[in-house]
């Protein structure tokens, strides 16, 4: 009997110690998944804020950066229909090149860009003896409003270098013969060609008309004789203030820009947070506070009306006058009922 009631408050203290440890295990387990849930939302709403503000930032960028740079070849054509039967060409060399990109205007309202044109020609005695020539240019609206022009001269310059204004640059027949040899075998290959080429600036700051917006240029090489092989249209925009800092530094830029968002955004769900918690908290006490005042009316409400019933039932005048009215009409009763006999 004794080793039996020894033995079984060991077996006792086994299972008890069994699921101490297994509601331990449990708990942890439990506290390990709430803790992974938290981690995984918060990890969620911080990817979801970077990307919002990354969406802010390219969205501002897309808008408020206008194109860098512009470049379209440039093809010329003449007019044929001449007079007289001696002259092929009975117009100078024209062009109109269209400034629309995806059916957008590349130009930006009051951006600041400076517009040249490239001039591949070759090095040839008609070019050398037609000397400087005038490069006409007019831009012009949808509407078709004449909204800037410009003329530039150019001269051919012997040498591969650009400038806005070149000046024919004197080499004698023997030094022409001396490079001729020298870059022959490259001549012979077609590595290199005998050309020149120009760039002419047309208008060095161009701002756009904001009623009319440029959408076509026209340009035109006031010379019949001039030989050429190819042309391009540059546009480059002349950056100033944010736009030179966004367009320079692109990285640093990103970075300061999506940091700000991502700081705004979070400060805006902390509040937003936080505000949604105090409702939570505050409509919870509230319904607490309401059930408790309710039940303590009810319990007030009841409490009188138990000490007026006692109050009535205690207290001997309020009976009296009840048990008296009833006496006086019994003998009232009597007393007719006595009349009447007698009378009979």
């Amino acid at each position: 009997m004794d080793q039996a009631t020894h033995s079984q408050p060991e077996d006792d203290k086994e299972p008890s110690a069994v699921l101490g440890l297994r509601d331990a295990v449990v708990m942890l387990i439990s506290n390990a998944r709430q803790k992974a849930k938290q981690g995984f939302i918060l990890v969620f709403v911080i990817i979801l804020l970077l990307l919002t503000a990354a969406f802010i930032y390219g969205s501002f960028y897309y808008s408020y950066m206008p194109v860098a740079s512009f470049s379209t070849p440039v093809h010329y054509y003449y007019r044929t229909d001449c007079e007289s039967p001696g002259s092929f060409v009975c117009s100078y060399p024209m062009a109109n090149i269209s400034l629309m990109r995806n059916k957008k205007p590349v130009l930006t309202v009051g951006q600041a860009y400076q517009m040249s044109l490239q001039l591949e020609m070759p090095d040839s005695p008609a070019n050398h003896e037609m000397g400087m020539f005038m490069i006409k240019t007019t831009c012009f609206s949808r509407s078709g409003a004449r909204v800037a022009s410009s003329a530039r001269s150019a001269r051919q310059q012997l040498s591969t270098s650009s400038s806005r204004f070149s000046m024919l640059r004197y080499r004698s027949e023997q030094l022409r013969y001396l490079g001729t040899l020298l870059l022959l075998p490259a001549l012979l290959t077609g590595v290199s060609e005998q050309k020149q080429v120009l760039e002419v600036e047309l208008f060095s700051d161009f701002r756009d008309d904001p009623y009319a917006s440029s959408t076509t240029a026209f340009i035109e090489i006031l010379s019949s004789k001039v030989q050429i092989y190819s042309s391009q249209l540059h546009i480059h925009a002349h950056f100033t203030g944010m736009r030179y800092l966004l367009f320079n530094f692109p990285l640093l830029s990103a970075l300061v820009g999506v940091s700000s968002n991502f700081l705004f955004l979070s400060v805006i769900f902390v509040l937003f947070y936080v505000r949604l918690l105090l409702k939570v908290d505050w409509g919870a006490e509230q319904i607490r506070t309401e059930g408790l005042l309710s039940d303590s009316d009810r319990n007030t409400h009841n409490n009188q009306e138990e000490e007026e019933d006692e109050a009535v039932a205690d207290d001997p005048h309020t009976s009296e006058p009840s048990i008296n009215t009833e006496e006086q009409n019994r003998r009232v009763h009597l007393h007719t009922t006595r009349k009447e006999t007698e009378a009979a």
